[in-house]
């Protein structure tokens, strides 16, 4: 039940999925707090502390079913989070509290529990980026041979088709994917360092013994199912790793940006929509109206991922010597929502790209209205091959595109070039094969086979490799 009196987070309430609300929650973050404190201790153990099974098994035995009340009331007294869990788990596991995070800091669990949040989060951002990726693939094939404008400063230039220019896009995220397994491939844990990243309590522990430091932090990391560990840290595992993470996430709210700037634009001029449900209103006042309110949702959600990165390259630069606290409450809001928003994004793009609709006749008419324009080299080439004076027609039809041009923008008539060089002698020799001249077709390039051979060669090898994941469906919300 939602408490309508206070304010309510809407990456929550409207945007992100409960998947990735879930990746984040207390709920996750203690759990993986008591599984770490599994891990050191019975590492501990195997490495010959005093700690008995009987105690491992208690410890194992409430690793899921966390006091939360207990724990609240602990950190109202101690006003330190990690040391009211720590004491609520113990309240949980009597014969275990003794060596509950032994030799630990408080990073110990906050730092390894974040990363693995963090990863166990990108493998949620994968999934919903190859599905997007997906669908994208499909619609591009679908429409790899509809001639359509191209656009250069937003204005009229050499064709390209429908399917081609979702190439682009799907561009874009393949760039995107490949910088998310890259940043992957580098997650590591902090590892099992003390409290300023030296170690010495566990060298403490093991009386000097350097080589069962680094066996037990072998081990720990091992039960957690990871490898790497930071070779040094301070007290902290490094924030560089934040930003590394809010740039990839940005990149991908870049990416999901341009995409729904072009449905706007797309949308406005009526040859593209994205989906409308029967029930849909799209303006308060203009009943009318069919306004793109998922790609503007994407655009808005976006434009606040983007902005991130500076905040956490601001956290990474003012860690001082080992550490300082004023990341940690900047950190709790930036990371986790950063995650929900990107999340959000997708599930709408997938819902877009899934459900676009094109209106091939009024691409047709766009054509139309700007194709004579352009056209005009093809007609003059094909004049000049029928024996006439390249320069003389060239001035002609110089002439008649000015009288072409002034009769769309200043009369709003149709585009009459065509019927202007059809009247004109000069032009006699192409007459009757002006329509298979003007054919959108032959001014696409090779813009169908680019499609295929970008989709095949680039495209194909990524969802091949992701081929499990595939078959989600997008979903917004409200």
């Amino acid at each position: 039940m939602i408490d309508n009196s206070v304010y309510q987070n809407p990456l929550i309430t409207r945007y992100a999925s409960r998947e990735m609300a879930r990746a984040f929650s207390d709920e996750k973050r203690f759990k993986l707090w008591r599984k770490l404190w599994i891990a050191l201790a019975e590492s501990e153990m195997e490495m010959g502390l005093n700690i008995t099974q009987e105690q491992i098994d208690e410890l194992k035995a409430h690793a899921e079913d966390i006091n939360f009340e207990l724990a609240e009331q602990y950190e109202r007294e101690v006003r330190h989070d990690v040391m009211a869990h720590v004491k609520a788990y113990g309240a949980q596991a009597p014969k275990a509290m003794p060596i509950i995070h032994l030799g630990a800091t408080s990073c110990y669990v906050n730092c390894n529990a974040e990363v693995i949040m963090i990863d166990d989060a990108l493998d949620i951002i994968i999934k919903k980026l190859v599905n997007v990726m997906d669908k994208l693939k499909r619609f591009a094939l679908t429409y790899k041979d509809q001639p359509t404008l191209g656009f250069t400063h937003l204005q009229p230039a050499q064709l390209t088709t429908v399917g081609k220019r979702a190439t682009l896009w799907l561009q874009d995220l393949s760039m995107d994917y490949h910088n998310l397994m890259d940043l992957k491939s580098h997650v590591k844990l902090r590892g099992v360092k003390g409290t300023t990243g030296t170690q010495a309590s566990f060298l403490d522990l093991f009386e000097g013994d350097h080589e069962k430091v680094k066996e037990l932090e072998r081990r720990v990391v091992s039960k957690l199912g990871y490898e790497k560990v930071y070779g040094v840290t301070g007290q902290t595992y490094p924030r560089k790793f934040d930003y590394n993470v809010l740039c990839v996430l940005s990149q991908i709210a870049q990416s999901a940006y341009k995409f729904s700037n072009d449905v706007r634009i797309l949308q406005s001029m009526k040859e593209i929509e994205e989906p409308f449900e029967k029930s849909q209103i799209g303006s308060s006042a203009m009943a009318y109206k069919r306004n793109p309110m998922r790609s503007e949702r994407i655009g808005g959600l976006a434009r606040y991922v983007i902005s991130l990165p500076m905040n956490s390259a601001i956290t990474a630069s003012t860690q001082w010597m080992e550490r300082t606290l004023d990341d940690s409450a900047n950190r709790r809001i930036a990371n986790a929502q950063a995650f929900l928003a990107v999340d959000a994004i997708l599930n709408i793009y997938m819902n877009v790209a899934e459900n676009m609709v094109v209106y091939d006749k009024v691409i047709a008419k766009h054509l139309r209205a700007e194709l004579p324009f352009m056209a005009t080299e093809n007609i003059m080439m094909e004049c000049v091959k029928a024996g006439g004076n390249r320069q003389e027609l060239h001035e002609r039809i110089r002439v008649l595109s000015m009288e072409a041009g002034r009769n769309v923008k200043v009369e709003g008539k149709e585009n009459n070039l065509i019927d202007l060089i059809k009247a004109d002698p000069m032009f006699d020799a192409v007459k009757d094969r002006l329509d298979g001249i003007l054919d959108a077709r032959n001014f696409v390039g090779r813009a169908p086979v680019q499609t295929v051979e970008f989709i095949e060669t680039e495209i194909d090898p990524i969802l091949e490799e992701n081929r499990s994941l595939l078959g989600q469906k997008g979903d917004v919300k409200i």
